[in-house]
């Protein structure tokens, strides 16, 4: 079998094979935890699921527009204007399936060979293999004092001739880190004078905590969105718990717009109909359902960081935003991959290694499930890693000690 050059060099998900071998221990009957993974456990909001519903009812599930239904992206104009200041036209907004497809479409619009997209460690694992994808070239920044968050002179540092964009992701998935305001005005400005796309990956936007908030690229230019090399990358997929959907969005200039519109059609003609008008209902709905979630994922994130407080060895910083953390496990092992492969074996929990985000000794955590689970699989990480932990534990109905430390 012949493969191509580029597909041997994308690698994969670094969550796919932990999540296979999770899933054959279920499959046997294995009290698995996961906190690994990505999405609310949450119920989708009503009026996605009737909305949805009505499109089925009437039997009307035919093609759709290439860059979105007009209802959906009306939905998606309001949306920008009530939580952006900005109002845009229907040719600034193409609705792709899921934030991912919004932002892969967006790289291959504006990619040559060689050109260079500046990715901010630690990024979402997806950005540097989409930008060779696109035969681009990732360039990380990895903040030089340790933190969650570059200074912007190590991003300037970065820029070279050949550099495309620069992906910023606040609030951060792994890490939960939002980008202070002023780093976020001194991008829009640097990437505005050399002309410089500034991709805001902003699909966590407002699952913040603590009365902080991700600041928007557009409160820090005059430019409207025609001039502007600002484009916003959202959707409905954390927000709403609207995973399995796959409705994403982009926002930019209609040129731009134009161009992603013609791959889209070319790749996959269309979003499905019937999730668009599932996200049409959840974004014109009640919004009360939004703050309900932000709530109880922040009270999840407080369980967690306590738990991971009285860890022995383990450095965590309080995340501001998203659902996930990225606790420092450098004092068990350097090597993630080995651990998170370590812990679900010995404790049967899931994790994601922090390698593929730039991070390595680092494991991300997730608190988007049950307090349970949370309080449950840190326990059995500390009786798998901490030897301060009691040697004995019950997972499942199972008594085990621990003979390995």
């Amino acid at each position: 079998m012949s493969i191509s050059q580029l597909a041997r060099t994308i690698k994969e998900s670094p969550t796919l094979a932990l999540n296979e071998a999770a899933r054959i221990l279920r499959e046997r009957g294995e009290p698995i935890i996961h906190l690994g993974i990505g999405e609310p456990k949450n119920k989708v909001p009503i009026t996605a699921i009737l909305s949805s519903a009505a499109k089925l009812k009437n039997g009307d599930i035919k093609y759709a527009p290439s860059d979105g239904l007009p209802s959906l992206k009306k939905a998606v104009i309001r949306y920008t204007e009530e939580n952006y200041g900005r109002l845009v036209a229907p040719e600034n907004v193409i609705i792709s399936s899921g934030d991912k497809q919004a932002l892969y479409n967006l790289l291959f619009a504006i990619t040559d060979p060689q050109d260079e997209i500046i990715l901010l460690a630690p990024y979402w694992v997806s950005y540097p293999e989409m930008v060779r994808m696109v035969y681009g070239i990732p360039v990380i920044v990895t903040p030089e004092d340790g933190s969650f968050i570059p200074r912007f002179e190590e991003i300037e540092r970065a820029i070279s001739s050949y550099t495309k964009a620069i992906i910023v992701n606040s609030p951060n998935n792994p890490s939960g880190a939002i980008y202070p305001p002023d780093l976020i005005g001194q991008l829009v400005e640097l990437c505005e004078s050399r002309g410089i796309y500034l991709i805001m990956d902003d699909i966590y936007h407002k699952l913040v905590f603590d009365g902080h908030h991700a600041p928007s690229a557009y409160q820090f230019t005059t430019r409207d969105v025609e001039e502007s090399h600002i484009v916003l990358v959202n959707g409905v997929s954390k927000l709403y718990g609207m995973t399995g959907f796959r409705i994403g969005w982009a926002v930019g200039p209609r040129r731009l717009v134009e161009v992603m519109t013609a791959i889209q059609a070319q790749t996959t003609s269309c979003p499905a109909v019937v999730s668009q008008a599932a996200a049409e209902g959840a974004l014109t709905g009640v919004q009360s359902f939004v703050e309900d979630l932000r709530l109880t994922i922040q009270n999840n994130r407080d369980v967690m960081i306590s738990e991971l407080q009285s860890f022995s060895g383990v450095r965590v910083e309080k995340p501001l935003g998203t659902f996930y953390c990225l606790p420092d496990f450098r004092a068990y092992s350097s090597n993630s991959v080995e651990l998170a492969t370590f812990l679900l074996n010995k404790a049967l929990v899931v994790t994601v290694p922090g390698a593929p985000f730039g991070m390595e000794g680092y494991l991300r955590l997730s608190y988007s499930g049950s307090v349970k689970e949370i309080t449950e699989g840190i326990d059995r990480m500390k009786w798998a890693l901490d030897p301060n932990s009691p040697n004995e534990i019950y997972i499942g109905d199972r008594k085990m000690v621990r003979d390995w430390l």
